[in-house]
């Protein structure tokens, strides 16, 4: 590693970088000209940001594509106020640089990490509250170290958190080959839970039995919901992770057992739909819906803590895996966009900085 320079000015310490990281200089960074499809995606230059106050520079060897990006590329999930404009929520990279109260012992420059950022992470150089942070899983590379982060803090945070789901209880998972979904089927069965899912061809069923599920139910074939009854002899599931949004709404009202809860984190099925209380009533039913992004600082720190401490170990010894299913340059961040919006990937999505982070 190169040597540490550190500049001061009077009265305000400044950050630690590596002498080869000047937070003048310029990087690659892709951006969003406008709002719209996949061709609004720029690619240029940008500054390198400079770690802030509790803050971690990170060289971004990788960064996971996901739903939510697209989401903000259509104008409809904006960064937090004073995030970058640049888009991309998790990246895996080396510690290049420090921010004032980050320890050194703590955070050393090299250590390979994964982040879960508001924003900035479709670039060479991304910032990451040291909160936020965690050391990349023992034997997992950078490519696919940047598809763990921000699956397994939405399907934790929903499941164990929101929902509470207890030990013994039953989950309907839907979309489930995509990064979400894979990894909630693998995590759910580690756990002990019996696990459904719902997917629309035949070989994204057979990916989810290989993953965990003890039942797939083709969608396009089959009522989701008449087939969720039949499996669990008209009792139906404790806990529904959601990512449909207003068109299934009811569907997953009545694919609930009592006291069961349904937690919704997507919307690709429209944002409104009539919801029959007598029905949440009758049965002591609970409908959550959570983002991510936009939680406060210190719910993220808590939600990337209890990653650490209760996923990490899973992933570390082979239990859990998020496979990649494409690659991309970060030049290619249209490409990118273009094969997720299709719908045939079975797994993550990643871009890469440079060549020789491809895998």
């Amino acid at each position: 590693m190169c040597a540490d320079r550190e500049v001061k000015m009077p009265g305000q310490p400044r950050p630690v970088v590596p002498s080869d990281v000047k937070t003048s200089a310029a990087m690659t960074a892709v951006s969003f000209e406008g709002a719209g499809g996949p061709e609004v995606i720029r690619v240029g230059e940008a500054p390198v940001p400079e770690p802030g106050p509790g803050e971690v520079l990170i060289r971004v060897r990788a960064c996971g594509v996901n739903p939510a990006d697209v989401s903000q590329r259509e104008g409809n999930y904006r960064p937090p106020k004073g995030a970058s404009e640049v888009p991309g929520l998790e990246v895996a990279g080396e510690v290049v640089g420090r921010g004032r109260g980050v320890s050194e012992a703590v955070w050393p420059l090299g250590e390979p990490v994964v982040a879960l950022i508001d924003a900035g992470g479709y670039a060479e150089y991304a910032v990451a509250p040291v909160a936020q942070v965690l050391r990349v899983p023992r034997g997992i590379s950078m490519v696919g170290a940047a598809a763990l982060i921000e699956v397994a803090a939405t399907v934790y945070s929903n499941l164990a958190m929101t929902a509470r789901l207890q030990a013994g209880e039953t989950v309907l998972v839907h979309g489930a080959s995509g990064g979400i979904g894979t990894f909630a089927l693998q995590w759910l069965s580690a756990c002990g839970h019996t696990v459904y899912a719902s997917a629309s061809t035949p070989e994204k069923c057979r990916w989810a039995r290989e993953r965990g599920a003890t039942e797939a139910i083709n969608y396009r074939d089959e009522d989701f919901v008449e087939r969720i009854k039949q499996l669990t002899d008209g009792r139906g599931v404790d806990v529904v992770i959601d990512v449909v949004g207003g068109a299934y709404l009811d569907r997953n009202l009545r694919c609930l057992a009592t006291d069961g809860r349904m937690v919704t984190i997507g919307l690709v099925g429209g944002r409104k739909a009539e919801l029959d209380m007598g029905r949440l009533m009758i049965k002591r039913l609970s409908v959550h819906g959570t983002t991510l992004r936009a939680r406060p600082a210190d719910q993220k720190a808590a939600i990337v803590a209890a990653v650490g401490q209760h996923v990490w170990p899973l992933i570390a010894d082979g239990r859990v895996t998020v496979p990649v299913d494409a690659q991309f340059p970060l030049e290619q961040a249209r490409a990118a966009h273009e094969y997720l919006a299709r719908g045939e990937h079975f797994g993550k999505i990643v871009l890469t900085t440079h060549p020789d982070n491809r895998e």
